[in-house]
């Protein structure tokens, strides 16, 4: 994601089963410039337990990715290179989606990326070092190609060899770069591969992860998994027709914005997740006007099935009205009591 996924929002995911956080999409080029810009984009935490995880950059020569990813090495558990963002301003700069025209750019850009952290001193041997203290993984966040030809010649050229491949693992977001969010992964291709080179490399994918209860497809690695934040029992949706059976993992952007529990079970934002989050806030501050948008995300309608919001619209407007982080607690305090007494409908 870029700009929402600060270290207190990563605590609370993690607090509800998050396995691996990714920060922002940093810009490898700023960050290896200006100890500003790393203070502001990569911040750590001194309590309580640091979730694992992996830096996104944006970096379009192999020098700059190496240099950030040598200065993040210390404070993470890897580092990834986004090939998914579709937005403009990166595209025109060489950044996210654009480098899927890239292959070869791409490929040298993990390859010096390890050789680099190898000559620090970090454990690059992927699966042989996975629980070595001073392990690090290399890995790529992708999208498609409308010719599914290309994302293959992609993925082969930046893999390498199965002896000794150039990434730990490898994100797929099953949209093309013109695709938009509204339109449904491309499930086809996503199970051609998956079915490709799962075995070869852990395959993750990104994109229409809303619930866990609500897949557009199966996997044995993922059994539906429900817990209601309603009154009501929600009928689960009908078996998707495609199982992907090689699937290492799902990563969630937009729906785990709107539901930071969603790996827990919830079907729909639980009113004890937003607690949690200003908790972390309060000790791992963010502007306040970035705190507001995620609240908004949250008090909102989910993704999933369960359209239930914790806050009505009337009620997200004057949250988003408060002016000052005071006015904030207090708004959410009263109306935190309230749903307490009053059972969500």
């Amino acid at each position: 994601m870029v700009r929402y996924s600060k270290l207190a929002f990563r605590q609370t995911v993690f607090e509800y089963g998050t396995d691996l956080c990714w920060t922002p999409m940093i810009l490898a080029k700023e960050f290896n410039r200006n100890n500003f810009a790393r203070d502001s984009d990569f911040t750590l935490s001194t309590h309580g337990t640091q979730p694992p995880t992996i830096v996104q950059f944006g970096a379009s020569l192999p020098l700059e990715l190496a240099r950030a990813s040598s200065l993040a090495a210390p404070f993470c558990s890897g580092v990834d290179l986004n090939c998914g963002c579709p937005q403009s301003w990166a595209c025109a700069e060489t950044l996210g989606a654009a480098l899927m025209e890239k292959r070869e750019l791409v490929r040298d850009m993990v390859v010096e990326t390890r050789e680099r952290l190898r000559q620090d001193g970090w454990d690059v041997g992927k699966e042989k070092d996975m629980n070595s203290p001073k392990g690090r993984s290399v890995s790529v966040k992708i999208r498609v190609h409308k010719d599914l030809r290309k994302t293959m010649d992609f993925i082969t050229t930046v893999l390498g060899p199965d002896q000794d491949r150039h990434i730990d693992f490898l994100t797929i977001h099953p949209r093309t770069k013109s695709t938009p969010s509204s339109t449904p992964i491309n499930i086809e291709a996503l199970e051609i591969l998956t079915s490709t080179f799962g075995d070869r490399v852990p395959i993750l994918v990104s994109g229409d992860v809303f619930t866990l209860n609500a897949l557009p497809f199966t996997s044995p690695l993922f059994p539906p998994t429900f817990t209601s934040s309603s009154t009501e029992t929600e009928q689960p949706p009908p078996t998707p027709l495609v199982n992907i059976p090689k699937l290492a993992g799902l990563m969630s952007a937009r729906a785990i914005l709107a539901n930071p529990a969603l790996y827990a079970g919830f079907d729909a934002c639980p009113w004890e997740a937003v607690e949690t989050f200003m908790n972390k806030v309060a000790r791992a501050p963010l502007p306040f006007k970035l705190v507001q948008h995620h609240l908004s995300e949250m008090c909102s309608p989910g993704l999933g099935p369960n359209k239930r919001a914790l806050l009505t619209r009337s009620e997200r407007s004057a949250m988003m009205s408060c002016q000052n982080m005071v006015d904030l607690i207090d708004f959410l305090d009263e109306k935190g009591n309230i749903s307490r007494r009053t059972p969500p409908v």
